[in-house]
Formats: C-alpha cells, sequence, structure tokens
C-alpha cells in the first residue's frame, strides 16, 4: 500500500496549488482519505477530508473557503485545490487513508499515509 502526495512548491500569497495525493495497493473507493499539514515547528494539523464516497467533505475553519477537496476514484486519486494562499498555509501537506466512511481529525485513526509535499507561500 503506497500513498504519495504531489503538487506542492513554492508561490505567492495570493497564488493557487493543487495537491495531489495518488494511492495504489488498495481498494480506494473504500477508504475515506484525509489532508494534514504540518508547519515548522508545530504539531500536525487537519486540514480537510473526503468520504470513501466523495459524498462527505470538510475542512478545518482556517482554509474554509479557499480548499477544495474531491477525488477521482477511477484514479485512484485525491485532490486538494487550495486557493488564495497566505503565508500561514506554508507547510508540508501529508494524505492519509482509512478504511470506511467515517474521518477523524486525529492521524492515529489512519491506518495508511505516505510522505509529504512541501508547499511554501511567500509574502
Amino acid at each position: 500500500v503506497q500513498l504519495q502526495a504531489s503538487g506542492g512548491g513554492l508561490v505567492q500569497a495570493g497564488g493557487s496549488l493543487r495537491l495531489s495525493c495518488a494511492a495504489s495497493g488498495l481498494t480506494f473507493s473504500a477508504y475515506t482519505v484525509a489532508w494534514f499539514r504540518q508547519a515548522p515547528g508545530k504539531e500536525q494539523e487537519f486540514v480537510s477530508h473526503i468520504s470513501s464516497n466523495g459524498v462527505s467533505t470538510t475542512t478545518t475553519p482556517s482554509v474554509k473557503g479557499r480548499f477544495t477537496v474531491s477525488r477521482d476514484n477511477a484514479k485512484n486519486t485525491v485532490y486538494l485545490q487550495m486557493d488564495r494562499l497566505k503565508p500561514e498555509d506554508t507547510a508540508v501537506y501529508y494524505c492519509y487513508a482509512r478504511a470506511g466512511p467515517n474521518y477523524s481529525t486525529k492521524t492515529y485513526h489512519y491506518t495508511h499515509w505516505g510522505q509529504g509535499t512541501l508547499v511554501t507561500v511567500s509574502s
């Protein structure tokens, strides 16, 4: 089982990035996926989730209205569209997966995760 986050980079404040989380080795459509991020010197924080069937999503208040999560189960990929980026969005972004439709804001409730992708937003 492998999850691979990609799409990070350096962007100016107000810009956009789209992160991808590609999965292999699991029945992707049966897994809820969440995005977490870790800023320098801080703990990982929950950003967003999308349920296994894509019907249910949540986003943390600090990114609500700017970040949108989606998935394409045919491509075994979850996306995080990030618009109107702010310097405080600078972090390493990780995707996590767990079987079933429910999500958690705690990483230890997830069974699979991958290496993160770095997002740097300059002011």
